[in-house]
């Protein structure tokens, strides 16, 4: 019988995003991982965030920027789709 260790993705989740909104097509990006997500839109807005692991292997993203506004959603592998205060939708993929 072969042993080996036991424990499944333990890797922080995060990486470089590539996110838009479905409406006015603006662009969110930037980069990292667990606790220190940071997101910069085309207007220059930064978004502040972070990502915690489900037991279900599915990642839940939490996003606020200085004027108040969220963006939160999940990913289930590399696809992320998040939605704002307004109800707007953004859908990307991380790197």
């Amino acid at each position: 019988m072969i042993y080996g260790r036991n424990k499944k993705h333990t890797h922080i989740p995060g990486g470089f995003f590539h996110l838009e909104e479905e409406g006015t097509k603006t662009r969110v990006f930037g980069y990292g991982h667990g606790d220190y997500i940071k997101l910069k839109d085309e207007y220059g807005n930064v978004w502040q965030g972070s990502a915690t692991r489900n037991d279900d292997n599915s990642v839940v993203y939490r996003f606020r920027d200085g004027k108040g506004r969220t963006l939160s959603g999940v990913s289930e592998n590399v696809t992320v789709t998040l939605r704002d205060g307004t109800g707007k939708t953004w859908k990307g993929f991380i790197d």
